[in-house]
């Protein structure tokens, strides 16, 4: 041992990073396409215009023909979303393009049949326009993507991981030590529990995992808080059968449930109860965390660096599809978060990888 600290090698569980097709069901994505693509379509109008007075009949003109095929598209391979993405990526983009190449050459002949105006004379350029402003599209989402994954989403986790507060570590230990004569069983037991949620603590957890395993690991974070805490600290699980199997960015759950105790049980001197709900609304899967809230009993105010990173990972795998709100209600603090109730785990990892389900 020479006390430094080396910079690990890189090796095969770290692969280099796999381009993934956007996410068709995310508002984000779809808000985005539509931006880029009327942007071209005024730049391509303005370049068609000669003069000022001509700009607004060019607009309307290629708007006229491009809105169409444009929505359909979406709305195609909104429906089609879960399928491409269990494909790999240049299937599932050769398949995106040629889903909004038909549409464009089918719209057009439609629109052409009713006698409306069409840019230009030949419908295989609508089909190339479509190509070419999908592999446009596609290439900004994979820049996009590279940016925030895998390094910045890794880093982001990594810092959360490393904010677990030491206290808590020294707590178990000392509680697992009271226990080690009277009762060595249930020490070992708690031992187990923290040797288990220390290695997925610092696992490399980068794609979504069930919301079962999430709550799990959290069982076994409260059974060691119990340790110290006894009966002070009461726990009411509501959970839907159907959200166990949604699937959500890794460590959101737990560090959220040990703000809860921190903030919400430790501070008072009777019992107190956190509630934890999950459950299923249409396409949408809903987490409530609630925790007794006391402004005049309350630690320093730390938790809002774990809401915000928690925050930015939802930001990370779900866009502006996902949201955490908090406020307070009564003599309760209140966590509400709101994702896509998404159910693809091994087939969706496979995807991500790059290897076959």
């Amino acid at each position: 041992m020479t006390g430094k600290q080396q910079t690990p090698a890189p090796s095969a569980s770290r692969p280099a990073h796999v381009p993934r097709l956007p996410d068709f069901r995310n508002l984000g994505v779809m808000l985005r396409v539509l931006l880029l693509v009327n942007a071209a379509a005024l730049f391509a109008a303005v370049a068609r215009s000669s003069r000022l007075v001509d700009l607004l009949p060019n607009i309307t003109v290629v708007s006229s023909w491009l809105e169409a095929p444009l929505i359909a598209s979406l709305l195609v391979l909104n429906v089609a979303a879960s399928f491409l993405l269990r494909m790999r990526y240049w299937g599932g983009l050769a398949a995106s393009l040629a889903i909004a190449a038909l549409i464009a050459v089918a719209l057009c002949a439609v629109q052409r049949e009713f006698g409306r105006e069409v840019p230009g004379s030949d419908m295989l350029w609508h089909a190339a326009y479509a190509i070419t402003a999908g592999l446009a599209i596609a290439a900004y989402f994979r820049l996009r993507d590279r940016a925030f994954s895998p390094a910045i989403a890794e880093a982001r986790l990594q810092a959360l991981q490393a904010r677990i507060r030491p206290h808590f570590l020294f707590n178990s230990l000392n509680a697992v030590l009271s226990l080690l004569r009277s009762d060595p069983r249930r020490a070992e037991c708690a031992l187990e529990d923290l040797s288990e949620l220390f290695r997925s603590l610092m696992a490399e957890n980068r794609a979504l995992t069930p919301l079962a395993e999430e709550i799990s690991l959290t069982r076994q974070y409260l059974s060691l808080e119990q340790l110290r805490l006894g009966e002070r600290l009461l726990v009411n699980w509501k959970i839907d059968p159907r959200a166990e199997v949604a699937m959500v960015p890794p460590l959101f759950l737990q560090p959220l449930v040990e703000n809860a105790v921190y903030h919400g049980i430790e501070p008072g001197v009777g019992p107190g109860t956190v509630e934890i709900v999950a459950d299923v609304s249409g396409d949408s899967l809903h987490v409530v965390l609630t925790n007794p809230y006391k402004p005049d009993h309350q630690h320093r105010q730390g938790n809002r660096m774990a809401l915000d990173n928690i925050r930015e990972r939802l930001q990370l795998h779900f866009d502006v599809d996902a949201r955490l709100d908090t406020n307070v209600a009564g003599d309760r603090f209140v966590i509400s978060i709101v994702m896509p109730y998404r159910k693809e785990g091994r087939k969706m990892r496979a995807a991500e990888s790059g290897k076959p389900a």
